[in-house]
């Protein structure tokens, strides 16, 4: 299988161009390549194909082989490789995927793609705001936020006490909480001032990620809807940063960065 390891601010995929590739199981493959000291390493797989409807459609797989709805990070980086590998040259373009259509709107310089603004679509509240729930023994408030697919939005007080956090011992009572019957990607938010939020995320299925684009996108609306920021907002993660905005028709739009690392092949078991 040939594929091209690609990154958005340190969140990062093993893609296929299922145009020219075929993957008969793509959830046994995302364990297999996703594993980072007998695989590839990656947050996942995605596969970048064909659709009747949009210029392409993605198909995302996190680490564990389970397949989700939506990728903020991963479609930027989907509308780098089908606009500088040549498989669709326009400024804007449509993707499909099992959350709806999305528009990649495309940053070229010198014929390449250096970032990419995402029409993540519109935000839905799906509890109170703000809920209280009991998390690994300890009541919490958080937000509930579906863009696509499902987030808990945590605030912190401080910078100091969200990096501090210990997500590998923590992370798997947010994300199995029977609240969340399906699993949910958790958010871990300090807000610096109404311009800067700095995330930590503990994502569904791949555990701690460098950054999120579907989970920065939830924490800045879930913010704006506090009334604690404004409607155009940076997100500092790991990674790096996002730009996230919420436009007059209620959409979200989120901008970053998108980079190809490497190209290879790998004989699937």
């Amino acid at each position: 299988m040939k594929f091209t390891k690609m990154h958005g601010i340190g969140n990062d995929y093993v893609y296929v161009n299922c145009f020219e590739e075929t993957v008969a199981d793509p959830a046994a493959a995302a364990v297999y390549v996703s594993d980072r000291h007998f695989g590839i390493g990656s947050d996942g797989l995605i596969l970048i194909c064909p659709s009747e409807t949009c210029d392409v459609r993605m198909r995302m797989f996190n680490a564990d082989g389970s397949e989700g709805k939506m990728c903020g990070n991963g479609s930027r980086c989907v509308g780098k490789y089908v606009y500088d590998h040549g498989i669709c040259r326009k400024d804007e373009i449509t993707m499909e995927s099992p959350a709806g259509v999305r528009t990649l709107k495309i940053h070229a310089k010198n014929g390449v793609c250096e970032t990419v603004t995402v029409d993540m679509g519109t935000a839905k509240l799906t509890g109170p705001v703000p809920e209280k729930i009991t998390v690994n023994g300890e009541e919490k408030e958080m937000i509930a936020v579906d863009v696509g697919n499902p987030h808990a939005v945590y605030y912190v007080p401080s910078k100091e006490i969200l990096m501090s956090l210990e997500l590998t011992k923590i992370g798997p009572g947010y994300e199995h909480h029977p609240r969340f019957p399906e699993g949910v990607n958790s958010e871990f938010i300090f807000v610096e001032d109404r311009k800067n939020l700095w995330m930590r995320v503990w994502e569904r299925g791949s555990g701690e990620t460098l950054a999120c684009g579907t989970g920065a996108t939830a924490s800045a609306y879930a913010t704006m809807v506090s009334g604690l920021c404004d409607k155009d907002v940076t997100i500092h993660l790991l990674g790096g940063d996002l730009e996230i905005t919420l436009g007059e028709d209620g959409h979200l739009f989120m901008t970053g960065e998108a980079t190809e690392v490497f190209r290879g092949e790998i004989d699937l078991k």
